[in-house]
C-alpha cells in the first residue's frame, strides 16, 4: 500500500475544502494503475463528501448541516467555541473516510464530483488528511 498525509488550512472558518486535485496528484506519485483510493481523516470533528462544488453545492451542503446541527447550547459536549458539540456529530453523518476506484490510474468519479474535505469546526484550522492507494 503507497500512503502520503498532508495538512489543510481551513483558516478556522466552516469550509468544503475540494481535495480531488491532490488526490489525482497523489495517484500520479504513486504510479497508480487499477486499485482504491481510500481517502481519512484522523479528526472527530471533520468528514468527507463526495458532491459537486463550484456551482453552490458546497456552500448548499454548509447551510444543510447549519440547519441539521444547530450551533446553539442543545449539545452535551460544551468544551470550546458556543455550539461545538454538533461538530463531534458531524462525523456521523459525514464520515471521515471515502474509498473511490482508481481505473488505469484515474478516478472514476463522475463528471461533477469532487472529493471534499467538510470542516465546521472553527477551533481547530488545521487538519491532516491521509490518502492510501490499494493495488487492485
Amino acid at each position: 500500500m503507497y500512503s502520503e498525509e498532508f495538512r489543510i488550512s481551513t483558516g478556522g472558518r466552516e469550509v468544503v475544502h475540494d481535495l480531488t486535485e491532490q488526490c489525482t496528484r497523489f495517484l500520479s506519485g504513486a504510479d497508480a494503475a487499477d486499485g482504491l483510493l481510500h481517502v481519512w481523516v484522523p479528526h472527530a470533528t471533520a468528514g468527507l463528501a463526495v458532491i459537486e462544488t463550484g456551482a453552490g453545492s458546497d456552500d448548499d451542503l454548509l447551510t444543510a448541516l447549519g440547519d441539521l446541527l444547530p450551533k446553539d447550547n442543545r449539545w452535551q459536549h460544551r468544551h470550546g467555541s458556543p455550539g461545538h458539540g454538533r461538530d463531534h456529530v458531524l462525523p456521523a453523518f459525514l464520515p471521515p473516510y471515502a474509498s473511490v476506484p482508481v481505473l488505469d490510474g484515474r478516478l472514476t468519479l463522475g463528471t461533477w464530483q469532487s472529493i471534499c474535505l467538510v470542516d465546521t469546526n472553527v477551533d481547530n484550522p488545521v487538519r491532516t488528511v491521509r490518502l492510501s492507494f490499494l493495488a487492485g
